[in-house]
C-alpha cells in the first residue's frame, strides 16, 4: 500500500470524497499507475484519446470519455477489479469512472500542468478536504 492509499483511507472516513468509494479506488488507480498521473495521461495519449486526455490537464472545459474509450486504456482486467471493489458491475463501474476520472485528473491540474513529485498527493488530500468533486 502506498502514502497516497493510506492517507486516503485515513482521511475518507469522515471526509467528503469518503462517502464515494469510488474517489479513492481513482487515487488508488493514480498511485499505483507506472510514472502516477502523467503515466495515466501518457496511456490515454498512447490510446488514441489526446484529445480527450489534454482537455482535462488544460485550464478549458473537460472533453467527456465514454466507458468504451475508457475500457479500450486501462483495459477490462481492471475495470473489473474495480467493478468488484465497488461491488458493482464491469459497465456500471465503467461508467462511474467515466464520470469521474476527468473531474479528478481536472483538479490535480488546476494550472494545466502536471503535478511534480508531491504535489498530486497534497492537491488529492485538498479535494477530500475541500469535497471539491462532490459537493
Amino acid at each position: 500500500m502506498g502514502l497516497l492509499d493510506s492517507v486516503v483511507g485515513a482521511l475518507a472516513g469522515g471526509q467528503s470524497g469518503g462517502d464515494n468509494p469510488l474517489f479513492g479506488i481513482v487515487m488508488q488507480l493514480l498511485n499505483n499507475q507506472p510514472g502516477g498521473l502523467g503515466g495515466l495521461v501518457q496511456s490515454f495519449q498512447q490510446g488514441g484519446l489526446a484529445d480527450i486526455v489534454n482537455s482535462w490537464v488544460s485550464t478549458g472545459q473537460n472533453l467527456p470519455i465514454s466507458a468504451e474509450q475508457l475500457r479500450s486504456v486501462l483495459g477490462s482486467g481492471q475495470l473489473q477489479q474495480i467493478a468488484a471493489q465497488l461491488g458493482v458491475s464491469p459497465e456500471q463501474a465503467s461508467g462511474s469512472l467515466a464520470d469521474l476520472l476527468p473531474r479528478v485528473v481536472d483538479q490535480l491540474t488546476p494550472n494545466g500542468q502536471l503535478p511534480q513529485g508531491g504535489d498530486m498527493l497534497s492537491q488529492g488530500l485538498d479535494m477530500l478536504r475541500k469535497g471539491g468533486l462532490f459537493g
